[in-house]
């Protein structure tokens, strides 16, 4: 289970706003009453590795805090699909991360644990809105938690598009914004990589492709009845030409059950269906980043596979060089496609700990 750009339903049953905002003051009086995280505090300097429920956005949200020394500057990851948590997998994929930051995994409103939670209960709110405001209160509660100033968001795909509304919306929160395998217009994104599948396909005379691609002509589309072929040819042709060698994605043995799993699955077919809908016109296909502005109070460095076929990197690129902030800088990385690589995730940490860790030590 990598890490999606969108989940594509995988048991054939996927296809199918609360008001209360709670305040950092009062999401932390509730954690320390909650049950699951009625520990007393660590001292400033020691270890931390917690899992809780924290009520976020007037239900509970799935947060895991890792590392070695809470001292460190604190990195909160902010997963795609929308539906595809990272926590099952962060160990293995932010592997010796810890050492230097305290890593934050947030199951999103609809993924994950949290989903579990909550089930299918929740679709009347998962809007963008709705899940930035949850950003905003889950960066608060780990302030007042981890007693920091600001925190480093670190973000994905669909974790791209959320991490810019967060820069955006709070930008005093913020030592930096990273973004890997970013999102800038969802529909322009769509019509680049069919562009660029239908080209490829044509060159190389795959009349298979040809055949599927031009049978559900180019986007936008309005049934969720062509996505399946599109992805079909998107990751065939992605394989094609990915060099670089993958992250690892050992799953975490507190994840390892058949019924953990089952409900990531869940999860993943819920938040298609809603996040994308069945005519494709859900709130993802309304994404546009530009319309937001180009001004940025808020550190921008952004990681971007070479050869990434569902975020385009020209895309990014461009996006990236309107953006006015205090300091930026853009990676291309040879090679690597839309899920993250192991040199992508090489890279991002060694400019974490040169360009972002000690701005956040201080």
């Amino acid at each position: 289970m990598a890490i999606s750009f969108s989940a594509v339903p995988m048991t054939g049953a996927g296809l199918q706003s609360f008001a209360a905002m709670v305040s950092a003051a009062l999401v932390s009086l509730a954690l320390m009453h909650s049950a699951t995280a009625h520990a007393a505090e660590p001292a400033a300097g020691s270890s931390v590795d917690e899992g809780m429920y924290v009520p976020i956005g007037g239900i509970e949200q799935w947060v895991t805090i890792k590392g070695a020394d809470r001292k460190n500057p604190v990195v909160l990851f902010l997963h795609g699909g929308p539906g595809d948590a990272w926590s099952p997998f962060a160990d293995a994929l932010f592997a010796g991360w810890e050492k230097d930051f305290t890593l934050i995994q947030w199951d999103q409103r609809g993924a994950g644990r949290t989903y579990g939670k909550h089930g299918p209960a929740i679709a009347s709110s998962l809007t963008i809105e709705r899940m930035v405001q949850d950003g905003v209160e889950v960066c608060e509660f780990l302030r007042t938690y981890l007693g920091k100033k600001k925190i480093i968001i670190v973000g994905g795909s669909w974790g791209s598009v959320l991490g810019v509304h967060l820069a955006h919306k709070r930008p005093e929160l913020f030592y930096a914004y990273v973004g890997f395998a970013q999102v800038v217009n969802m529909q322009a994104a769509i019509a680049a990589s069919y562009g660029k599948m239908l080209t490829m396909a044509r060159d190389a005379d795959d009349q298979p492709a040809i055949a599927a691609l031009t049978g559900i002509g180019a986007p936008p589309w309005n049934t969720v009845k062509k996505w399946p072929v599109f992805r079909k040819w998107q990751r065939t042709y992605q394989a094609k030409l990915v060099t670089a060698p993958p992250a690892s994605y050992k799953l975490n043995a507190d994840y390892a059950s058949p019924a953990e799993q089952a409900q990531y699955v869940e999860a993943e077919d819920f938040s298609f269906e809603h996040f994308w809908g069945m005519t494709l016109a859900g709130p993802l296909m309304s994404v546009d980043l530009p319309a937001l502005g180009n001004d940025l109070k808020t550190p921008i460095f952004m990681f971007e596979g070479a050869v990434d076929l569902t975020a385009s990197p020209d895309l990014a690129r461009a996006y990236f060089d309107r953006i006015n902030a205090p300091r930026k800088k853009f990676y291309l990385v040879p090679g690597a496609g839309h899920e993250p690589s192991a040199p992508l995730l090489e890279l991002m940490l060694d400019v974490l700990l040169k360009d972002v860790r000690s701005q956040a030590m201080k």
